[in-house]
């Protein structure tokens, strides 16, 4: 038993070597190469967002792309967001504000797709921060005609409580998988925080068809399909700290919970085995951290292994998710770190039984676990 725990301590090493080796590889560079002027549409759901819009609106005004339009789609908002809006945008002729003819984040995308004039779709949220030059960055990407959809990196916003550092390594750790699925042509996940996409590509795979009554997923399953019509070139992930998303944190333990299992909820949906694989290897391997409990019971030498093992975690972990920060110029907080490399498998468990039962709340709806059958 010993020589198990140690033996999987080093393979954990290599695992994220491996990992940080991809992460630090050339990545392409596409800004100032000479594309033609796209029309894009940038699409915003927005449901109960008027604390939020305020910095949006702010935002928007100031993007420097000049062919551009806006569409921001209300997914029938309980509060006064749409008027916020229609106010603000009264005299920008770049900007429409619209309501969704479905509910759901899947039909307010579709309802903006479908009156979208733009060759190129762009997506985000409505509590997201972006660069002036952001539209620019995500469509120099395009410059190849193979290329049919391009992924951006998202990280959180936020101060420097235990709650914040923790998602900002969560959202690292996501950073460093996408960017690995990216590169080795099995792209497993994306954010619509941070997508684009040609709409004739949307339209050629039948956009949301087939996954409508998952309540997310829209851009991890849209990502599969192109992926699978398009051929492995057709998706990019855009490693520049210049196009980065930034969101807000979550405010409690509650809510990162809630959030995080309902994007787990989906990870059997895909119809595929190597998504549903890799899925389940970080529950695995958590889990496994966790069995090392038990080396307690096995005297000095149990002890001294368990905090030899979890040492070389806290090392490897701090060495792989702290380049990913430093990528993007964020600071790196070895607090936060010792703080995540244990509380992390144990949050890992704690959202998989979660996402188990699918069921939950979201925006005020209540979000129930269905069956596509």
């Amino acid at each position: 038993m010993l020589s198990f725990y140690l033996l999987f301590a080093c393979f954990y090493f290599l695992t994220l070597l491996g990992l940080k080796f991809y992460w630090e590889r050339q990545a392409q560079n596409y800004a100032g190469l000479h594309t033609k002027s796209f029309l894009v549409s940038l699409l915003i759901p927005f449901r109960n967002e008027a604390e939020n819009l305020p910095s949006l609106i702010s935002q928007l005004k100031k993007l420097s792309y000049p062919d551009l339009e806006i569409l921001m789609i209300n997914d029938h908002s309980e509060d006064n967001s749409f008027e916020i809006l229609l106010e603000a945008f009264r005299e920008d002729h770049r900007v429409q504000v619209i309501t969704s003819i479905g509910e759901g984040k899947k039909a307010a995308l579709s309802t903006g797709i479908h009156l979208a004039q733009g060759e190129l779709i762009l997506t985000t949220d409505a509590d997201c921060v972006f660069p002036e030059n952001w539209v620019e960055i995500i469509t120099s990407a395009f410059s190849s005609l193979q290329t049919q959809l391009v992924a951006g990196p998202v990280q959180v916003l936020g101060g420097n409580s235990f709650l914040n550092e923790f998602q900002k390594l969560d959202w690292a750790s996501i950073a460093l998988l996408t960017q690995y699925s990216f590169e080795t042509q099995n792209p497993l996940m994306c954010s619509a925080a941070n997508l684009a996409f040609r709409k004739s590509a949307f339209l050629a795979v039948d956009g949301y068809v087939g996954n409508e009554n998952y309540l997310s997923g829209d851009d991890e399953f849209l990502l599969k399909k192109i992926h699978g019509k398009f051929g492995p070139d057709s998706c990019i992930y855009l490693k520049n700290p210049e196009s980065l998303v930034s969101t807000k944190a979550e405010k409690s333990w509650e809510k990162l919970f809630n959030q995080r299992a309902r994007w787990a909820s989906k990870w059997d949906k895909h119809q595929s085995f190597s998504h549903s694989v890799a899925s389940l290897i970080p529950f695995i391997i958590q889990l496994v951290w966790l069995s090392s409990l038990i080396l307690f019971g096995e005297g000095w030498t149990g002890i001294l292994l368990f905090l030899g093992i979890w040492t070389i975690k806290f090392f490897t972990e701090w060495m792989t998710l702290g380049k990913v920060l430093s990528s993007f110029k964020f600071p790196i907080s070895n607090r936060g770190i010792l703080f995540t490399t244990f509380a992390h498998p144990f949050y890992v468990l704690l959202v998989g039984m979660k996402s188990l039962s699918g069921n939950g709340y979201w925006k005020g709806r209540k979000i129930i676990k269905k069956s596509l059958s």
